[in-house]
């Protein structure tokens, strides 16, 4: 047994046929590895029991589990670190998604890499979070940390709104457009990509500020250091909706201001041995591919 990871829980996507075969199949072989394995409540209820796997909550496994192996696609992963990122527990995601840039671990081979990490050959990624706050009249009226990106939006409006961007305390630009996209490097094969964003290295502190069809031509993406405060103002008459990793969302106001600097939570990501982030972005994105003819 690892001298490392005594605790495993398993965590699944909810409502999806194939996580419950996946979900014990994992159970039996960290069992038979003479692990301790919890599943998380939520989805010892999705699966319909836990069979005889005793069934935790988000905030046992948090003080107790030295592993959470999450078995689902990026949305899953997204939600689970979120949950537990001030716990600080390591992360191994099974894909059972569709692109899985956070769960790399495919599901064919999963008890055999698995195996390895539990066996100590692992690399370990810190992937940094977002602290977002709204303020309404100097008030903070709404709080959570993001580890992929927060979008301001127009909501359900079929216009642009108008919003001030200040950086550091500094204005910045007034934007008309249909938002704002903020994104951690772990955000930015994300909405942030779709929206022509830059793709960020994991290891580079920055955060990207991506605009979504902006009136003016000239606005651009732009990265920022790590260590800036952004502000993001809503100008009358407009409301709008920020989104928080398309996990959480708040309706905004006129006058409302959403805040987002570093957080001092990170998420602790486990990768099997040979892990390549290029070569998963050539996999994911179809880089090199060769073109179809018709």
């Amino acid at each position: 047994m690892s001298a490392n990871f005594r605790n495993v829980a398993l965590i699944g996507k909810y409502q999806s046929p194939d996580v419950a075969e996946s979900v014990l199949t994992i159970a039996r072989f960290l069992r038979q590895r003479g692990l301790t394995v919890w599943i998380e409540q939520g989805t010892a209820s999705s699966i319909g029991g836990a069979g005889d796997y005793p069934v935790a909550t988000y905030e046992l496994i948090g003080v107790e589990a030295d592993l959470a192996v999450v078995i689902g696609g990026d949305g899953t992963m997204l939600h689970t670190a979120r949950r537990l990122a001030e716990h600080a527990v390591p992360l191994a995601g099974v894909n059972l998604g569709r692109l899985g840039f956070l769960t790399d671990i495919s599901r064919r081979d999963a008890l055999l890499r698995l195996g390895e990490i539990i066996d100590g050959r692992y690399r370990e990624e810190s992937r940094f979070m977002l602290d977002a706050e709204v303020l309404r009249g100097g008030q903070r009226v709404f709080h959570t940390v993001a580890l992929n990106d927060v979008v301001v939006n127009k909501g359900d409006l079929g216009r642009m709104i108008e919003f001030d961007l200040s950086i550091d305390g500094e204005f910045v630009y007034t934007q008309r457009s249909d938002g704002m996209i903020v994104s951690t490097p772990t955000g930015s094969t994300a909405y942030a990509l779709s929206a022509n964003g830059p793709i960020l290295h994991p290891s580079v502190g920055g955060i990207a500020l991506v605009p979504l069809c902006p009136h003016a031509l000239t606005a651009r993406p732009i990265t920022l250091p790590d260590t800036c405060r952004i502000d993001i103002e809503l100008l009358l008459p407009h409301d709008a909706r920020v989104h928080f990793d398309g996990q959480a969302r708040f309706d905004m106001r006129a006058g409302d201001c959403v805040r987002l600097t570093r957080s001092p939570q990170s998420l602790r990501l486990l990768h099997p041995e040979g892990y390549s982030y290029f070569a998963m972005l050539r996999q994911k994105l179809h880089w090199s591919a060769t073109p179809r003819h018709n």
